[in-house]
């Protein structure tokens, strides 16, 4: 990986033990205003999982420990009781279309955390998918951690192992499909700055309001690449962090809607290419190497691979003087 990239691992990523619970409130109560934290959980169709997001949150980090100072569920359109459960474990529930009605809702989840940021308050604003199993509080501390004790941190993404779990079989690493398939191949040829994140496409992350206001937000999958990207060209690669929470459990799609992510995901970035007048690879742009993580088994912490990505060409056959007919 680029030496850059190498150097950010060391001093940009942590675990969320690195940051105690206490440190954390004492950071918060030192920063005043500006320490000021909002959850947003952006969902759809996710009774069976919500409510048990929001009781932990609710529980564990605004009663007990008041690290949390708004707790907003935004729903796009439920049809079961996504909402009635959110409300009755504490969260404030908004429905997406009553966020600026003026503007018609376009679908997808980006939609949603644009239009959330219209209905909070806090500088940091963290973002936790509804769709989480064995949620640990230490998803939403893990994030916050570094925006609260470092003021040059603008955002944090959570990083884990993903199991895939179907049909009573668990692959430990087999999740996150289209982020090794699509997301990671194009940030390592196009942005090899960003080639250090674990988890470039996971729903958990969080950052100051200043940096989130002012970027703009991909309605549907592609947000979180398009976030991540963005980010970067604001405020350059030491301001971007990643935090170690763990596992995430969470429920897996089908095979046609990762197909229907990873195009959305792959026209997102194609949009950024064009806008920056770099969709044609040059030696500037395309770095040919891919870096790849794995957990280490004794440390617990990430280990990097980095491999080459192959790009030699052979001319067309009938070109070459030894073919047949020349």
């Amino acid at each position: 990986m680029l030496p850059e990239v190498a150097s950010w691992l060391r001093r940009r990523s942590w675990a969320a033990a690195d940051r105690p619970v206490e440190t954390l409130l004492a950071a918060k109560r030192a920063a005043g205003a500006a320490g000021s934290v909002s959850v947003v959980l952006p969902a759809l169709d996710e009774e069976p999982t919500v409510g048990e997001i929001v009781g932990a949150i609710r529980t564990e980090l605004m009663e007990r420990m008041p690290l949390v100072d708004e707790l907003v569920v935004v729903d796009s359109g439920s049809v079961d009781r996504t909402a009635e459960r959110a409300a009755a474990a504490g969260a404030r529930v908004v429905h997406r279309d009553d966020i600026l009605p003026r503007l018609p809702a376009e679908p997808g989840k980006g939609e949603v955390l644009w239009r959330s940021l219209l209905v909070t308050r806090g500088e940091i604003v963290c973002f936790i998918d509804a769709d989480l199993r064995e949620f640990d509080p230490a998803f939403v501390t893990g994030i916050i951690g570094p925006l609260l004790t470092d003021p040059g941190i603008q955002l944090v993404k959570a990083m884990y192992d993903r199991p895939l779990e179907t049909a009573g079989a668990v692959v430990p690493a087999g999740g996150g499909r289209v982020t090794e398939l699509v997301a990671r191949p194009l940030l390592n040829l196009h942005w090899p700055q960003l080639a250090g994140f674990v988890q470039p496409l996971g729903g958990e992350y969080a950052a100051r309001r200043t940096l989130l206001e002012r970027l703009p937000f991909p309605t549907g999958y592609g947000v979180e690449l398009g976030l991540l990207v963005d980010a970067l060209d604001a405020v350059g690669l030491d301001a971007l962090a990643q935090v170690d929470v763990g596992v995430r459990h969470h429920r897996h799609q089908d095979g046609q809607a990762l197909g229907r992510m990873a195009a959305t995901i792959y026209r997102t970035a194609l949009e950024r290419l064009d806008r920056t007048h770099r969709l044609k690879a040059g030696d500037g742009l395309l770095h040919p190497l891919l870096t790849q993580f794995s957990r280490d088994p004794e440390t617990r912490g990430f280990t990097a691979h980095t491999h080459p990505v192959p790009a030699v060409e052979r001319p067309p056959v009938r070109t070459l003087p030894e073919y047949p007919g020349r």
